[in-house]
């Protein structure tokens, strides 16, 4: 089986919209799905595939605001999750043009494995809902998603990639819960953390790759999660409750650079501006004013900033800056060898050259992001 997976061409997050379904993707499932009483018959299928139930301890008696808008992200997340899995699981099962094995011991591994995968998603999904609900809270709705479905190695390549983020960002919230005080939901999200590397793993396997890709994980932050499923996923205004979710969402940072190999090398980026004036004579002083993006020494002020394992961030300058129409393209050096920069790296374009002292901190200083690098 991994030789055919890995020959196929992967592609990164930022090329999503090429392939897309036609149709969006939407809820409910035929189990009713998200609304899935506790306990109800439903309810009661959905673990015995997922081959487990969800939590039964007691919940904290209170929560802080901040960790409600962990719990929603963690929410919107798993929802899009139901979504991929739901239609990955149904193109491999129907021997649709492109998820098509020659093996049917290596097509039945694969739909066991992702049969058991959907619907612990549902579960993940269902417990962080329900906690919402606990404490009084609007769970979060579903929305449209635009699903990668072109070939299995494509999609298998995907879900390994936003699971590198889902991997990256619940370190984030569960350093957000012990500092806000909610430390008994801590254990429960770490259980999960567990669960996601499991499943890597079996991606990257699938992949060709080595199961773990690093002795530390990179890490990421909730608004860098949020931003990558709403550029990338999510059909823009199909999301009922999305304002509860108290984050930011980021311009995109395309990573234009294919086959990125592990190395030290110049890579090219590319972001979309748009005019931010109606009307505007001949002379630059207007634009350089009012859209200061159609200025190239604009880019050249920011930097590119690459967060990658448990590191530091590094801070490369912007060079080569170049804008046609409405997009700019620019360079930034990606200091592979030094810094063994394997795994998921996450880019992103931000204001200042730091120096920061964390991913958090890149975060509350990014414009474009977050571009998805992986490597290995």
């Amino acid at each position: 089986m991994h030789s055919k997976i890995a020959s196929a061409s992967l592609v990164g997050l930022s090329c999503l919209s090429t392939i897309a379904s036609a149709a969006p993707f939407t809820f409910p499932l035929s189990n009713g799905f998200p609304k899935v009483a506790n306990p109800s018959s439903q309810l009661t299928a959905i673990e015995q595939q997922a081959h487990g139930t969800l939590p039964n301890g007691p919940p904290p008696p209170s929560i802080t605001a901040d960790t409600a808008t962990s719990l929603e992200l963690i929410a919107f997340n798993e929802l899009f999750e139901v979504a991929f899995f739901t239609e990955l699981l149904s193109n491999v099962t129907n021997n649709v043009t492109g998820f098509q094995f020659a093996d049917s011991n290596d097509r039945t591994t694969v739909i066991t494995a992702l049969t058991a995968i959907q619907a612990q998603e549902e579960l993940h999904a269902l417990n962080a809902n329900g906690a919402l609900a606990h404490f009084g809270l609007e769970p979060i709705q579903p929305c449209e998603y635009n699903i990668p479905v072109s070939d299995f190695a494509t999609a298998i390549g995907l879900a390994s990639t936003f699971t590198d983020v889902v991997l990256g960002t619940l370190q984030d919230v569960a350093s957000l819960l012990a500092t806000d005080g909610d430390d008994g939901l801590i254990r429960g999200v770490v259980s999960v953390v567990g669960q996601e590397g499991e499943q890597n793993g079996f991606y990257r396997e699938l992949l060709g790759k080595i199961p773990s890709a690093l002795p530390f994980l990179t890490t990421s932050t909730r608004e860098f999660a949020f931003s990558a499923l709403n550029q990338n996923f999510i059909v823009p205004g199909s999301c009922p409750n999305i304002g509860e979710i108290a984050l930011p969402i980021f311009r995109t940072l395309t990573v234009d650079t294919q086959n990125i190999q592990p190395t030290t090398q110049t890579l090219e980026f590319s972001v979309t501006i748009e005019n931010t004036i109606e009307n505007t004579n001949s002379t630059w002083g207007n634009w350089e004013r009012d859209c200061p993006e159609r200025n190239p020494d604009y880019f050249s002020s920011l930097s590119v900033v690459y967060i990658n394992q448990q590191n530091l961030p590094v801070v490369e300058t912007i060079t080569n800056v170049a804008i046609e129409g409405n997009t700019v393209t620019f360079d930034a050096e990606f200091p592979f060898d030094q810094f063994l920069m394997n795994g998921l790296t996450i880019a992103a374009v931000t204001k200042t050259a730091g120096p920061f002292a964390s991913a958090d901190a890149v975060a509350k200083d990014t414009i474009f992001g977050p571009g998805l690098i992986e490597i290995n």
